[in-house]
């Protein structure tokens, strides 16, 4: 995905500074490099967010970014155009998106993992690939399920803004080492099922919900939980949950 998107940034400013050298030369347009670079920079930033919002239209990837992009290059061009008065440094009063991008989240079925308006930050809401999730991946706003047939687990720090997080381990290949995997957020649900035979140890935080393992349940404001299987310190194959949000709730079932 990096490459592509490196690929994507050269390949967009060689079509601007091209056009904009075909209109000076044509006399068109009296522009120095200067005068030119103020006008392709938002208008990059606008084909940028064009080419994210196509792909996810056609199911490939989240249009969050796409979306944020086409708004701030559209705005930097109304300043252009003097409609406006909208520098770059005025990106903070596009704040009010993350509202909107919230309000979307909710009329987004959950449970459909494929929907073209799953909204994910970085575009990488790809169907079925648990594979994605490595460590660091930070998101503002998704529903993330890890149910494949014998998907991996790997080592995992997850961060979401809103968002619930549904993780069936009774359907992994869980490799024999200790694998730590942290999850935090701000609000969203974290439900998560394991299978009887597997070393694990959890602790879980919320501000202000409800944790639930294995029965043991803690509800309120503050609420913390901390629980280890009995076998968990002299197993070789185990887990080591870190769970925390500020509101919502944690739960972990077994089978």
């Amino acid at each position: 995905m990096k490459n592509n998107l490196f690929r994507n940034i050269i390949a967009l400013l060689i079509i601007l500074l091209g056009i904009s050298l075909i209109l000076s030369n044509i006399g068109l347009v009296d522009w120095g490099f200067s005068e030119a670079w103020y006008f392709i920079y938002p208008i990059f930033f606008l084909l940028l967010g064009l080419k994210w919002c196509f792909d996810a239209l056609r199911g490939k990837g989240g249009w969050i970014s796409g979306s944020f992009f086409v708004i701030f290059g559209s705005l930097l061009l109304a300043d252009r155009f003097q409609y406006i008065d909208f520098k770059v440094w005025d990106i903070y009063k596009l704040w009010p998106l993350l509202i909107i991008y919230i309000g979307f989240s909710f009329l987004t079925p959950g449970d459909k993992r494929n929907s073209k308006f799953k909204i994910i930050f970085d575009s990488d809401d790809f169907p079925n690939s648990e594979t994605m999730y490595g460590k660091h991946k930070k998101f503002v706003i998704g529903d993330h399920k890890f149910n494949t047939p014998n998907w991996k687990v790997e080592p995992m720090e997850l961060w979401n803004a809103v968002g619930d997080y549904h993780i069936d381990f009774t359907k992994a290949f869980i490799p024999d080492k200790h694998i730590p995997i942290r999850i935090h957020g701000w609000a969203g649900d974290i439900q998560i099922l394991m299978p009887e035979n597997i070393a694990f140890a959890v602790k879980a935080e919320v501000k202000a919900g409800e944790i639930n393992v294995f029965e043991q349940e803690s509800e309120g404001v503050q609420r913390s939980l901390i629980y280890q299987t009995n076998d968990y310190e002299q197993a070789t194959r185990k887990l080591t949950l870190d769970l925390k949000l500020k509101a919502g709730s944690i739960r972990i079932n077994k089978v």
